[in-house]
Order: structure tokens, then C-alpha cells, then sequence
């Protein structure tokens, strides 16, 4: 019997990791538009899920390998597009407000999608590498998921080095703290907030390929990985990237045991967490304390 609950709870933290590495990478999308920017992009569920669509479809023709590849690329190219008819608005300060612009989007995104391929969940290929499963201490874990784990893990490591070990996030992160003395030592920032449109965009695709042969497929399930990319933002802070980890692999790992025990009350514990987390520590969950810097 005990046995048997421990490997329950550890195919659960694996399904939370899991599930925590796809919000990590949701999340530091809208952080990185929203770091030079000052954009809250609303449709970045939607793209997650347009994500998730081009896996499927690419995978049909190339297989899951070459879709990994390949769905990032299109959504990067998809985010400098929409930085250009979008983001951009808010430095001219006109027409309508860029958060409603992509909000529209998102709405838009969802109906295009389910005009498509329909309203019904669309089924989804195995991807074709490393099937069967792993046995990991008494439990017995499917080889694809922990490939996928890997994947996301890699990216999320890669984005990481890019902003703190590169001139590229120097700039970047120099400009999210003061774009004025960034734009008086000569250094123009524009450039930088397309690849980080691009960049961004191209995080939430990556996570829609990668859950693709996971959750279901269907032109609405962007929407709950947004709440829980907000939670996330909302413990972690949207400017530090360890509290984006962190707080995504809490929500997870918290999400994923409450489900093991109580599924209906899987989705109100993620909110529970962030109702504490707010209480405990407002400025984030890596953040300063009583005004202080950390």
C-alpha cells in the first residue's frame, strides 16, 4: 500500500515538473515582451495553442523531430510580425491600447483555429522517438514525456544564458531597468524588442509543440495555460527569471499532487498558492522584502 502512494505521488511530481517546465516557458515569453515593452500580451495563450496546431500538422508530414524544430522558427517569424502591427502602437500612442489589440487577437487566434480544425479536440500523434516506457523506482514512466522534459528544460537553460551570460541580455536587461541612460550611452533599443518578440513568441510555440502529444488539442487551451502563466508572473515576478522558475515548478508540482488526491480542487490550489504568496511576499518569490532591494 505505501508502495504503492509513492509511486502515485512520483509519477505526480513528474507530471507537475512536467507540466511546470510548459508554464516556465509561458511565462518567460510574456516576461520578455514585456521587459522593454512594458506589453502585457494577452494572446500569448493563443499562440501556445497555435503551437500545439503546427506540431501536430508539420509532424504529419516531417514527424515530431523536424516539428520541434520548425514551430519555434514560424512563431518567431509570427512574433516579429505581430510586433510590428501591434507592440509597436504604443510607442506612437495612438488608436487602440496594444493590451486590447492583443486581446482581439487572442479572440480572433481561437475562432481561426476552430474554423480550421474544428471545435472538437484534435487527436494527436505519438511523437516517434523513444517509445515505451522507463521504469523509475517502481513506477513505470512514458520515455516520450521525459523527452519532452528534456527539451523544455534546454530551452529554458539556453534563454537563461542568453540573458545573463551574452552582450545581447546585458542590453536587455539594462534597458528593462533604465531604457533612458541605455538610449543616452547611444544604443537604440528597438532592435532589441523585436528579437525579444521573436524570442518570446517563439517560447510559447515551443511550448505548444511540446505539449502536443500530451494535453489535448483543441482552439481554447491556450486559455488555461495563460491563468496559470499570470499566476506564475504574479508569484514570481515578472522581472526575475529564478522566481519564473521557481514559482512555475511550485504551481506545478502543487497542481499535479492536488490532482492526485483531489482533482476538483487541483485548479484552486494554484490560486491558494498565489493567495500566499502574495501575503508572504509581495514583491515576488525571489524579490526584496519591506522595500528592500534582495
Amino acid at each position: 500500500m505505501l508502495l504503492a502512494l509513492i509511486a502515485v505521488i512520483l509519477e505526480q511530481l513528474l507530471d507537475g515538473l512536467l507540466s511546470g517546465v510548459f508554464v516556465v516557458l509561458i511565462a518567460l515569453g510574456l516576461s520578455l515582451i514585456f521587459a522593454l515593452g512594458g506589453i502585457v500580451n494577452m494572446a500569448h495563450g493563443a499562440l501556445y495553442a497555435i503551437g500545439a496546431y503546427l506540431a501536430v500538422v508539420l509532424a504529419r508530414h516531417t514527424g515530431f523531430a523536424a516539428a520541434f524544430l520548425a514551430v519555434p522558427v514560424v512563431a518567431a517569424l509570427l512574433g516579429l510580425a505581430i510586433e510590428r502591427a501591434v507592440f509597436r502602437r504604443e510607442g506612437r500612442r495612438e488608436g487602440v491600447p496594444p493590451l486590447l489589440l492583443t486581446f482581439a487577437l487572442a479572440l480572433v487566434a481561437e475562432q481561426a483555429l476552430g474554423l480550421i480544425f474544428g471545435a472538437s479536440p484534435l487527436p494527436s500523434p505519438t511523437p516517434g522517438v523513444l517509445p515505451g516506457e522507463l521504469q523509475l523506482g517502481g513506477i513505470s514512466y512514458p520515455k516520450d514525456r521525459l523527452v519532452v522534459l528534456a527539451i523544455a528544460l534546454v530551452a529554458i537553460t539556453l534563454t537563461a544564458l542568453l540573458l545573463y551570460r551574452t552582450p545581447f541580455g546585458r542590453v536587455v536587461r539594462a534597458g528593462a531597468q533604465n531604457p533612458e541612460m541605455v538610449g543616452a550611452l547611444g544604443i537604440a533599443l528597438a532592435p532589441y524588442r523585436m528579437a525579444l518578440a521573436a524570442l518570446g513568441v517563439a517560447l510559447a510555440g515551443l511550448a505548444g509543440a511540446l505539449s502536443a502529444s500530451i494535453v489535448a488539442i483543441g482552439p481554447a487551451m491556450g486559455q488555461d495555460v495563460l491563468t496559470a502563466a499570470f499566476v506564475v508572473v504574479t508569484i514570481g515576478g515578472i522581472d526575475s527569471f529564478a522566481g519564473l522558475v521557481a514559482a512555475a515548478l511550485a504551481v506545478g508540482l502543487v497542481h499535479g499532487l492536488t490532482a492526485a488526491f483531489e482533482p476538483a480542487a487541483s485548479e484552486a490550489a494554484i490560486f491558494i498558492l498565489m493567495a500566499l504568496a502574495l501575503l508572504l511576499r509581495p514583491r515576488g518569490l525571489l524579490g526584496a522584502r519591506d522595500g528592500k532591494r534582495a
